[in-house]
């Protein structure tokens, strides 16, 4: 497959299955925590907020045109140089390269929703009590939270295989 054409449908992918959930969420849920839905127990719950703000509503309480600037043209910035980069950078392993596009296109996908909605749809919450608690999440911040895991350890299976002891002649 063309590599562009993989990156494109890639970025594409995480962005619909983030938009997807959230049509159903805002379709069939009732905001807030009236309207939970267990999955798994309290173990794992839908919950349906609309976050103001960044990673679990940081900066939600910020002047509106900061608010712009950190949550909505920075990012948008940012995005657009991955997008650069991951297209001009042709040594990208397979990996680091899914991981930028899981990255960019969960990021899109919140970006969008801070255009349209002026908030982001987050739904997902789990809590292992006491050993494991998140804040409410959703799809485009799996896909951003994934992709930086795969280049972490992207780097680390790079380094060990790039320091190999001297050879003798």
């Amino acid at each position: 497959m063309n590599r562009n054409l993989f990156i494109t449908l890639l970025i594409i992918f995480n962005i619909a299955i983030d938009q997807i959930t959230k049509v159903v969420v805002r379709g069939s849920m009732i905001p807030g925590r009236k309207g939970e839905i267990d999955v798994i127990g309290k173990y794992f719950q839908l919950i349906w907020v609309e976050n103001k703000g960044a990673f679990l509503g940081m900066g939600s309480d910020m002047n509106p045109i900061l608010r712009l600037i950190f949550l909505l043209i920075l990012p948008t910035l940012v995005l657009i140089y991955v997008i650069y980069y991951i297209v001009k950078t042709k040594e990208l392993d397979r990996l680091s390269l899914i991981a930028f596009c899981c990255i960019v296109g969960g990021g899109i996908a919140n970006v969008f929703d801070r255009i349209v909605f002026g908030e982001v749809t987050d739904f997902f919450f789990i809590n292992l009590g006491g050993i494991f608690k998140t804040g409410i999440f959703n799809l485009a911040d799996v896909s951003v939270t994934t992709g930086m895991f795969m280049l972490l350890f992207s780097s680390f299976t790079k380094r060990s295989t790039k320091h190999t002891p001297l050879e003798t002649k």
